[in-house]
């Protein structure tokens, strides 16, 4: 009786997610531009244990930087991981941040919308719908040079059920783009698969965008002959990718939280076997390996090189932001900012 009440409950019982069929490529493993090595067992912890999840890292024209925490706190720090007290606290989680051109913060609050903060800690929502619906998960953030700025929403799932959101493969992410100007939000990209990190290119034509659901980093094009079109230009990589900046030197560098999960790949061409994962407690669904890696792409979004650590020592590692000669490490599970020479 027990074991049919078991079969029972992990075959019928209602779940609110809806588990989409999809078929990845095979996981390249860990080869050429993905071959393994010990690189990133160089990072240190920079920023005392003060908080939960610091997943990204912003840098102002006095050299400090900002990161947020799994509170809402989002804490400034001296270039040498010297805290220098909070700068504002969003009463949400706030994920990807940049100071725009005047000096104001902007957020990407995954329960609050686009926010801006300035200097002296005032908060201005920004955007936090679209047609009328609120975002539930929004989640990284870039401006361009004519300060137009770019932001994702992950689904429709909000960022605590984000394993949910991966496992259900709904391909509901998107892409915007938000005019200081006019205060107008244009929907630019959506069916994307859970839509994750954004970075304008050097020259301004295109914009790329993570879809770490999907192993992937998409290209829109913004200007020239090809303006309007889209364009898959890493793919079937060897991780989930999430946060992506500019490496100054016309190519990209790429957070990789965790490699690919060979269980997760077998149940997603089918539905029936993703509800059966999604009616279990959470400890017993996949769960992200600890690895430390992070990809360099080339200014064409391809992958040339990675930096591996095995054991994790720094992981899972969200963002990649380089700054005068470093590159400084966010994660949101991990309680420090890391950081270590730039290669």
């Amino acid at each position: 009786m027990l074991v049919l009440a078991l079969s029972g409950w992990l075959l019928f019982w209602p779940i609110p997610y809806e588990p989409q069929a999809w078929s990845p490529d095979p996981a390249p493993g860990f080869t050429g531009a993905f071959a393994a090595n010990q690189r990133l067992t160089v990072i240190a912890p920079l920023t005392a244990a003060i908080g939960e999840g610091p997943e990204d890292i912003a840098f102002s024209a006095d050299g400090s930087f900002c990161t947020g925490y799994a509170d809402g706190r989002i804490l400034r720090f001296a270039s040498d991981g010297t805290a220098l007290g909070q700068f504002a606290s969003t009463g949400g989680r706030p994920l990807g941040l940049i100071f725009d051109h005047h000096g104001n913060l902007l957020v990407a609050d995954a329960e609050r919308g686009l926010l801006s903060i300035a200097a002296d800690g005032a908060l201005t929502s920004l955007v936090s719908s679209y047609d009328g619906v609120p975002f539930a998960c929004t989640n990284e953030v870039d401006i361009a040079a004519d300060g137009t700025v770019y932001f994702t929403v992950s689904s429709h799932l909000p960022v605590s059920q984000h394993v949910a959101a991966v496992i259900e493969h709904r391909d509901d992410g998107r892409l915007f783009a938000w005019d200081p100007v006019t205060k107008h939000t244009r929907l630019l990209l959506g069916g994307l698969a859970w839509a994750n990190g954004v970075v304008v290119a050097d020259d301004g034509a295109s914009v790329l965008v993570v879809e770490t659901s999907a192993y992937r980093v998409r290209r829109l094009w913004l200007s020239g002959p090809r303006s309007g079109q889209d364009e898959v230009v890493a793919n079937n990589l060897p991780g989930f990718p999430d946060g992506i900046n500019r490496d100054g030197r016309g190519g990209y560098w790429l957070a990789m939280p965790a490699p690919r999960d060979w269980l997760l790949d077998a149940v997603h061409p089918h539905p029936w076997l993703k509800r059966m994962l999604l009616r279990l407690p959470t400890w017993m669904q996949p769960a992200p390996q600890r690895y430390g890696l992070i990809l360099r792409l080339d200014r064409d979004g391809l992958p040339v090189e990675s930096l591996h650590d095995p054991a994790g020592g720094f992981a899972p590692i969200t963002n990649v932001v380089p700054h005068e000669g470093m590159l400084y490490l966010g994660s949101y599970r991990h309680h420090r900012i890391g950081r270590m020479t730039e290669p």
